[in-house]
């Protein structure tokens, strides 16, 4: 399963999300998304054991 970080210019987190879908979504919903990163295996292990990304995405 693959998950990416969605950064804003400053290099701020502003989600984590596991498809592209979802970031078109935070995108449409104004979130100032300026890069995107796929997870490490050893990062994204985080979003699996606490359940779906979207825990992470509070406005989503």
């Amino acid at each position: 399963m693959t998950f990416y970080t969605c950064l804003d210019n400053k290099g701020g987190v502003i989600a984590r999300c596991q498809t592209k879908e979802d970031i078109v979504v935070l995108q449409r919903m104004g979130r100032p998304i300026a890069e995107v990163k796929q997870m490490r295996k050893e990062e994204a292990v985080v979003c699996s054991l606490t359940g779906s990304p979207s825990d992470y995405n509070e406005d989503y």
